[in-house]
């Protein structure tokens, strides 16, 4: 009797695990994020500006980090907070900054995650209607121009704005 059941178990689950789809999310390929990130940082280069980009996985993990020659130190974490805010929120970090400044009761978004950096420069990555991760800049003299080199970063994948 148990040597039937062993049996049955071991013919029929393997079978019941085959018929199962698993389900497949959009993800962001490190292709893609490469080229986003060179995108963007040739886009601040090319303006004068030594800035760090940097690449996360909608997870928040970073994928990508570039840094310009004799950029700050203080760019990596800056381009990192930025994309991993823009990832965690889905949005962009300046309207963030001034969705917080305009609602001071949501002040609190700033301490929800010591990685967050809530300052212009941070954009979402969207794949058709997906979600698959942000893209920071930090280190040029403003959050826009942060911001600029981030849209230069999106269109070279063709990713949405």
């Amino acid at each position: 009797m148990i040597r039937n059941l062993v049996f049955a178990t071991a013919v029929l689950t393997p079978l019941a695990a085959a018929a199962q789809e698993l389900p497949t999310a959009p993800y962001l390929p490190l292709e893609l994020a490469t080229q986003a990130a060179d995108a963007a940082l040739n886009a601040c280069i090319a303006e004068g500006h030594n800035v760090s980009v940097a690449i996360v996985a909608r997870d928040g993990s970073t994928k990508v980090l570039l840094k310009a020659d004799n950029s700050g130190p203080h760019t990596a974490s800056s381009a990192t907070g930025k994309a991993f805010t823009s990832a965690a929120m889905g949005r962009d970090t300046a309207g963030l900054a001034e969705f917080i400044a305009s609602q001071p009761a949501n002040d609190g978004l700033r301490d929800m995650d010591a990685r967050m950096v809530i300052q212009a420069g941070g954009l979402p990555i969207k794949l058709g209607d997906a979600l698959v991760g942000g893209i920071g800049v930090g280190g040029a003299p403003s959050g826009d121009i942060d911001a600029n080199c981030a849209i230069a970063g999106l269109t070279a994948i063709g990713a949405a704005e």
